[in-house]
Order: structure tokens, then sequence, then C-alpha cells
């Protein structure tokens, strides 16, 4: 959108937050980059440039902007979008993959040479993986400034700098101002009242709006495994296996953000805790994009129209929902999250939690690598796709993650035994964020497809979704709103931990 100046310009004229995370408007008089949306008098248009991302902007010598906190606003949707290399390239950069494996590990897990990657990066958002990640840096830099009281040193280790000389330079380069000021300037914010004493954070994740929480939360708490999720005191809680250590994180849905709060056994992994919240509750969707497209359609029209900005109720762990997808084969709600929970009481790694009732993480596949049968009350044929599944998993015979292309991680759960359209479908939906993945046979999307005078047969309605295209994800999500099902309660009607 970025490379479009009249319309970038129309609508930074409108201030319209939708547009927060397309673009950023960079001015030439000032220095300054900004969010569409800022709220300063709008500058004459022969001193303005657009870049598609920040890391963008201050590549070029902009600084962000002091009031709109550009660098802060939500990611842009398009990479959720995408399949192409550069979109998965960006997911595998917000979850941390150039700090825990450099840009050669990067290129490698894409499947282009480091140089291949570069170009691409630098042609489609204006900067290429380093400077990518070093924006990402100063972000996490500044929510550890603003919002604790580390010492700046731990700070600058934390956020991924490799010495404190670079993290003041690049803090002040950025942000126009040094840590000590940024600390200062925020120290009337009532940023952490409500954060738990120890090695906790509380931020805001924003959220483009209209957002129809109560599906997405509805859906997690539906289906929470017990040890590993709960829902307290209005807030879905959950364990993270991260990069360097376990976290523990509760998120408060808000009309138009949500609440974070996070106990991490090692700070540095802040930025990959963050990114996989937002991917969990899928916060940098296009509501409008998607409100646009499936309400052209006269059957999904009053359906969008009653609850619009749904979001897809997404996982932390691309490998854990692929488990948990498995073992729901066939099975109730409540039963899967029976068969998942004995899977965490015997193989996750405990995890304090002084604050809640959690317990554990949810077991790598490393370590239901040996499981034993006993812990596994399934159908025999369903032990077999969990142990196949398992055994791909640590083979690399089949790779889930953030930047993995998704028609290839469907051809490759198909190849598995007891792994069928059904479950593929769910895991790129859920799993990997294809907005376009269609489970036509769940049964959950062929009741509310009949109840809304839609063909429920798996293959007719297949045919028939061709109109949803490429947003048939949200209109899955959608269908499900209209059943009378736990998922759609939010509160739950019940505590679940």
């Amino acid at each position: 959108m970025h490379d479009d100046f009249d319309r970038c310009y129309r609508a930074v004229q409108s201030k319209d937050s939708r547009f927060d995370g397309w673009f950023v408007t960079a001015v030439k008089t000032t220095g300054i980059y900004c969010r569409p949306s800022c709220p300063v008098r709008l500058p004459l248009a022969r001193n303005v440039r657009f870049y598609p991302s920040a890391a963008a902007a201050q590549r070029a010598g902009f600084r962000a902007c002091k009031r709109c906190r550009p660098d802060a606003s939500p990611g842009s949707p398009e990479w959720n979008v995408r399949g192409d290399a550069v979109a998965r390239t960006m997911r595998l950069i917000a979850d941390g993959a150039v700090d825990r494996d450099g840009v050669g590990g990067l290129a490698a897990q894409v499947g282009y040479t480091p140089r291949q990657l570069e170009r691409m990066l630098q042609a489609e958002v204006g900067a290429g993986p380093l400077a990518l990640a070093r924006a990402q840096r100063v972000q996490t830099a500044r929510v550890l400034i603003e919002t604790t009281q580390m010492a700046f040193s731990d700070i600058a280790f934390a956020a991924g700098f490799t010495s404190i000389r670079q993290f003041n330079d690049t803090v002040r380069a950025a942000c126009d101002m040094t840590p000590t000021g940024l600390r200062h300037k925020a120290a009337g914010r009532d940023w952490s009242a409500d954060a738990p004493a120890g090695q906790a954070l509380s931020l805001r994740l924003p959220v483009r709006t209209p957002f129809a929480y109560e599906g997405v939360f509805g859906h997690l708490a539906a289906a929470a495994v017990p040890g590993c999720e709960e829902v307290r005191d209005g807030a879905y809680r959950r364990t993270l296996r991260l990069p360097a250590g376990y976290g523990v994180v509760s998120l408060t849905p808000q009309p138009d953000h949500v609440r974070c709060t996070l106990v991490l056994e090692q700070v540095r992994d802040l930025a990959t805790a963050i990114a996989r919240c937002r991917r969990l509750l899928d916060l940098d969707a296009d509501p409008e994009a998607v409100i646009d497209a499936l309400g052209r359609d006269a059957d999904l029209r009053a359906v969008v129209a009653k609850a619009p900005g749904q979001r897809i109720p997404r996982t932390v762990d691309e490998e854990e929902l692929t488990v948990r997808a498995v073992l729901g084969q066939q099975v109730s709600t409540k039963a899967a999250r029976t068969h998942a929970g004995r899977l965490v009481a015997a193989y996750g790694s405990p995890v304090p939690d002084p604050q809640g009732g959690l317990a554990r993480t949810f077991p790598s596949t490393a370590q239901l690598a040996d499981i034993d049968p006993a812990h596994l009350a399934v159908p025999a044929a369903r032990r077999r796709s969990l142990s196949a599944l398992i055994s791909a998993f640590g083979s690399g015979e089949v790779t889930l993650n953030p930047g993995c292309d998704w028609q290839r991680a469907r051809q490759q759960l198909l190849s598995l035994p007891g792994i069928g359209p059904w479950t593929a479908e769910i895991v790129a939906m859920r799993g990997l964020g294809d907005p376009d993945a269609l489970p036509a046979g769940d049964l959950g999307v062929r009741m509310a497809a009949e109840h809304l005078g839609l063909p429920s047969d798996p293959r007719t309605l297949t045919a028939r979704s061709a109109h949803w295209r490429p947003w048939r994800s949200y209109a899955v999500q959608h269908l499900w709103t209209t059943l009378d099902h736990s998922v759609n309660h939010w509160p739950p009607k019940e505590t679940l931990g």
C-alpha cells in the first residue's frame, strides 16, 4: 500500500486507525515518522514520504513520533494474509528467529540464501532482516524501560543488544530520547498497577477495531487444557514454552486492546512471548477487509453484521495445536481437554504460578517422544496417528512454524496415517494462520451451514465457499458463532482451570 501515495495521503487525512500498521508516514521537515492516525496537524504532501514499516523509516534516518508511537502500532495484516517467502520471513522475524538463529538460520528456514533474502526484503519492506530485528529490539527495550524498574544494562541484553553502548545509541536514534528520558516520561503513567510482584510485565496489546473478542476468548476458554490453561478473574491464562525458559501469560480483553500480563523466567523472551500472544488472538488481522468480503454474501451478511470483527482462535505453538487436533478427532471438546490434560500432567515441565492454578507447560514433541500408551485413552488407530506425528516432528518430515509454507504443511500432514482433511485444515487455520482454510467436514461448520440454508455436504460447501476466498477461515469462525456451544460463551459459564 505504501507505493500508492494518493491512497496513503487520503488515509492520513482521515486519521483512520484502521490503516495503522499498514504503513508509516515520514515527514521530511521534522525527521519524524508517525502512524496514519496520528492526531498532529496534517503535513503538506510535498513533505511526506510513506514507508512500509517502522524499520524502513528508521533506516532512512527518521525517528518515531513521541505522541502516536508508531513503533507500537498493530502489526501489518499483510504478513498474515500472504503465504509467500517475504511474509513467511516477516512472521519468523517477529518470533525472534534472527536473534536465535542469525540471518543465515532465518534464510535457511525460508529456503533462500541470505543474499537473496536481503534483496527480497529490501524490495518489499524497505529494510533487511537485521534492520527489522533492530526495530523489534528497540520496541522491546522501550516496553521494558517504560513498564519495569530493571537496570538499563539488564534491559539492553534482554532486548537483544550486544552492548550497553549499542543499546544507548540505538534507542536515542530511534526515539530521539535517552533511555533515562523515556523512563522519566513514563513515570506518570499507570503502566503496571495491576502487575504482580516478581519478574512480571504489564502491557497493552493494540488491536484493530471492531474486535469481537467473545468468539476467540470463548473458544480458548472452552478448549482450555487443565494444568496449562485456565480462566481466572475475567482473564484467559496459560503457560508458555519459550526459547530461553518458561512464561505465564494472563490476557484480558477490552473493546480496543488486550491487557497482557507476562511473568517470564528469562526477560529476553519478551519479544517472542508478545509475538506468540498476538498470534494466539489473531490481533494483527484486518477486520474491515473480512467484513467487506463476507458481508457481500447474502447467506452470511446477517451473521457478519451481528458480530463483526471476529478473530481466529489460534495457538502459541504450532506443534502443540497439531497434537491437540489429533487428540480431538471425533470426540467432544470436553473429551479432548481431558486427553490433553493427561499429557500435560505426565510430561509437561513444572511451572510456578503463585497468582493462579497453572502447573505445567504443554509438553514439547521431544518430551512426548517416548510416550506411554497408558496415558492415551484413545482408540488404537489414533494412538498410531499420534505416534507417527510425533516421530515426523522429530525427524523433520513434518515442519510447522510461523514461517512454514501452508500448502506444503498440509501435504506433509496428509501423508501421515490417520490425518485427513479435517485435521489438516484445522491445523492450517488455527495453527498456521492461513486465512483461507476450510475444515468443511467439521460437525459444527456443517450444522451452522445447514441452519443458514447453506449446503452441509463438505464437497458442495467447499464449492459454495469460493465466494468467501481468501477469508474462508473467518467465514468458519462466523459460522461457529451461530452454535449453542461453550465456545461462544465469554466469560464462560463455569470456571475452567
